[in-house]
């Protein structure tokens, strides 16, 4: 099969699923990996697929989310060092909003025992993480429950962001760049996100390297309402440059 026919049937298969990995396609293909991503750099120039940790996804599916199971286990050590990084960032006392994400979840569960915080979360796994830990107040926000990313969403979870004003938001984002902001697949999970920024002092950004440039469907802020992002070495600090340039700080972990 010549390179032209077999990008072709990739990008087949990526409209057809919704996306495709390295791996596979060299499995299904009989070639090597580094002969994928040559086809999947090809078809990015094109414009025809969007390049993303692993694999692509086609052009146009903006609002491709992946699973929870998923995102738990990419970038996994990534995401390590951005939480350890990030519990600096906890207030010695005072009020914490922990935003649905894996990486924030892992903040969540590395919070000292020893802390006295009052959490607040609409994620139903952050929650369960931090129901029983004994220094922590924990109020958990209700509403529609999104089964991709087990975050409550809708009327009461912006009602509740609403009343409240917090220390600090530890907000997690599908997307980052300094031309198209922060963005997330889903336009409620966006809202919700909105809401949180809006009710805090300080922003705190947890998004691995793997993010940035990246572009989803629902937009819910700007990097300048961010004040730190935390990240990990894969971000080139030649981005990190254009990023401290408008206003927030850069933190490579």
């Amino acid at each position: 099969m010549y390179a032209p026919e077999r990008q072709q049937e990739i990008l087949r298969i990526a409209r057809d699923g919704g996306r495709v990995d390295v791996l596979s396609l060299a499995e299904e293909f009989q070639v090597t990996a580094e002969t994928i991503r040559r086809d999947l750099k090809a078809l990015d120039r094109a414009g025809l697929v969007r390049r993303v940790h692993g694999g692509a996804i086609p052009v146009g599916r903006l609002d491709f989310e992946p699973d929870l199971t998923e995102r738990e286990s990419t970038a996994a050590d990534e995401k390590d060092r951005i939480a350890k990084a990030a519990l600096a960032e906890l207030p010695a006392e005072g009020t914490t909003i922990l935003d649905a994400g894996t990486t924030v979840a892992r903040v969540a569960a590395a919070i000292p025992l020893e802390s006295a915080l009052t959490v607040v979360t609409h994620s139903l796994p952050i929650a369960a993480r931090l129901a029983d830990h004994p220094g922590i107040q924990l109020h958990l926000v209700g509403g529609r429950v999104r089964h991709r990313t087990r975050a409550a969403v809708d009327a009461w979870a912006l009602r509740a962001y609403g009343e409240i004003r917090a220390d600090v938001l530890f907000v997690a984002a599908n997307g980052f760049s300094a031309e198209h902001g922060l963005t997330t697949p889903d336009l409620a999970e966006a809202a919700v996100k909105r809401a949180a920024v809006a009710a805090a002092r300080r922003v705190v950004l947890l998004a691995d390297s793997t993010k940035h440039g990246q572009e989803h469907f629902a937009r819910f802020g700007d990097l300048s309402d961010v004040d730190l992002l935390i990240t990990d070495s894969g971000l080139s600090p030649e981005d990190a440059a254009v990023i401290e340039r408008g206003g927030t700080e850069v933190v490579r972990a």
